[in-house]
């Protein structure tokens, strides 16, 4: 990756960190997740509001390293407005994207491209891939049981 690459990311993981999206809360929640890092400390609790399968609204609020509040930002500024088939999409794309697979970066995925550089420090990987493991087991857990308790995930049992 070029230095002028690598500078644009970082700008990017830098300004969703200082200013993170999906921040205010929800006054009522349809799907609500919480997920842990404990490689690096990590907390991310993530609430949505669902209408007919889309993801109306969402709020993020995580507590820990750039990266992991950075990508927590960029998963409430992708997903929101989007179908439930939209974001399971999208969290594989960027799960593979992180483990080092090569794959296409769809255009509609707005930033989620800067977090490609995060392959380059695999200690850090499990930090971006927090948001998307905590959504998608909030996503499995509303689909399989709407009233049940909130589902708790770990980066530690995350391959």
């Amino acid at each position: 990756m070029s230095s002028s690459l690598d500078d644009m990311y970082r700008d990017i993981i830098l300004d969703h960190y200082r200013a993170p999206r999906g921040s205010k809360p929800l006054p009522m929640a349809d799907i609500h997740s919480d997920g842990h890092n404990p490689s690096c400390g990590d907390d991310i609790e993530v609430n949505i509001q669902v209408e007919d399968d889309i993801l109306k609204d969402i709020h993020v609020n995580c507590k820990g390293c750039a990266i992991s509040v950075a990508s927590g930002s960029m998963l409430a500024e992708t997903v929101k407005g989007k179908t439930f088939v939209e974001v399971q999409r999208i969290a594989e794309v960027v799960k593979a994207m992180l483990k080092g697979d090569e794959v296409e970066i769809p255009d509609d995925l707005g930033d989620l491209d800067a977090l490609k550089g995060v392959r380059q420090f695999p200690v850090r990987i499990k930090c971006a891939l927090l948001a998307w493991v905590t959504l998608i087991e909030g996503l499995k857990h509303y689909a399989d049981d709407p009233k049940g308790a909130k589902p708790s995930v770990s980066t530690e049992k995350e391959d």
